[in-house]
């Protein structure tokens, strides 16, 4: 019998907010009488089905005592296997996943190009959607040739030079959730922390700091039409310091992003609020946005900027689509009604008829 499943975990900095994530999801599909798969991605990048209806603390040590370990194959035979007699793979029916893994990899990209590889259908970015959305520089290029005001971005690395003084923020290039952010006060010590940051070796980019600027997020989702959510201002206290990881993910207890502290609907000009709507928009369509996402500005004066967009964020926005009178388990449905619907990816291989292997002659002569 196919069910829909739910996977998060991953060899991730975000493993465990994933995992808060996931769990809310299947928690939510159980109580709604689905009866679904919950697929866990532990460090060591192996894969485990656990119960649904699992708890945090059961992964607070590792792998659950439950869970059982099973394969993920690509290919004509492509999909989760359960392991069988005598070493045989038992295909796992699937109608779709709901991807719950934030960061790299399950939100880069990663993830998304294994599942198509396997022929499985998910929630969530595609792959080239992913892609741009974790990059930072790739996400601020392509939504500014869009129209779409960004703060100035450059690489950080030895070489970089930059006019002005700070003070400065620097980001991985690659990552997300504010895990790695800091803000410094002059470029030497944004070059020695590029060259010191674990995750920032893989690359890191620089902005301008704005201190008296305020956070605005919007998420927007695909499923069954492209929508809008209201507007929402974090609440955070007076330090004019960064919305942290702490803030977004730990304010709230056991249930995440869901429960930390804002202002919905935020109290902010309606001109402010066209504009931003407006942006969203604009960058749902060129970002490849799908599914659902959060896409994050900064407001200064009637200055306004768009930050990031997370494109499977903190327990997945439901609490934004709750406030417009989406229920959770709804908002899955419709996750997954568009996952189902849309075909598994095909890649072509128009061109691969073996015309330039027969002409090839010997490889001896290709070395030559």
């Amino acid at each position: 019998m196919t069910k829909p499943a739910v996977c998060f975990g991953s060899p991730s900095p975000e493993h465990d907010i994933s995992i808060l994530t996931g769990l809310q999801a299947a928690h939510a599909l159980a109580a709604a009488g689905t009866d679904v798969i919950a697929l866990y991605w532990a460090k060591t990048g192996d894969w485990y089905e656990v119960p649904p209806t699992s708890e945090a603390s059961d992964f607070a040590e590792g792998i659950p005592s439950r869970a059982e370990e099973v394969t993920l194959r690509t290919g004509s035979n492509g999909g989760f296997h359960r392991h069988g007699r005598r070493g045989r793979l038992v295909p796992i029916e699937i109608s779709a996943v709901v991807n719950c893994c934030h960061g790299v990899p399950g939100e880069d990209g990663t993830l998304q190009a294994l599942f198509d590889l396997a022929g499985i259908r998910y929630t969530g970015p595609s792959q080239w959607g992913a892609a741009i959305g974790m990059d930072k520089l790739a996400f601020a290029a392509t939504v500014a040739a869009a129209g779409v005001p960004v703060l100035p971005s450059a690489v950080l690395d030895a070489n970089t030079e930059i006019e002005g003084p700070g003070p400065f923020i620097v980001k991985p290039r690659f990552g997300g959730s504010s895990i790695g952010i800091e803000v410094v006060q002059d470029l030497d010590t944004a070059r020695a922390l590029a060259a010191s940051q674990p995750l920032l070796r893989e690359g890191a980019i620089i902005q301008p700091f704005l201190a008296d600027a305020i956070d605005l997020n919007i998420s927007v989702k695909t499923c069954p039409v492209p929508t809008l959510s209201s507007v929402e201002k974090p609440l955070r206290d007076d330090s004019g310091q960064i919305y942290t990881y702490g803030d977004k993910y730990l304010a709230g207890g056991d249930q995440g992003m869901a429960s930390a502290p804002r202002e919905l609907p935020a109290e902010i000009p309606v001109e402010i609020e066209a504009r931003l709507r407006t942006h969203a928009e604009t960058i749902m369509r060129v970002a490849l946005v799908r599914s659902v996402a959060r896409i994050d500005f900064l407001l200064r004066g009637d200055e306004l900027y768009v930050n990031e967009i997370n494109t499977i964020p903190g327990s997945l926005s439901w609490y934004f689509w709750f406030h417009e009178g989406i229920p959770f388990p709804t908002l899955l449905d419709q996750m997954l009604a568009e996952a189902q619907a849309g075909p598994t990816r095909r890649f072509r291989t128009e061109g691969a008829d073996g015309t330039a292997l027969r002409s090839a002659g010997a490889m001896a002569r290709k070395l030559a």
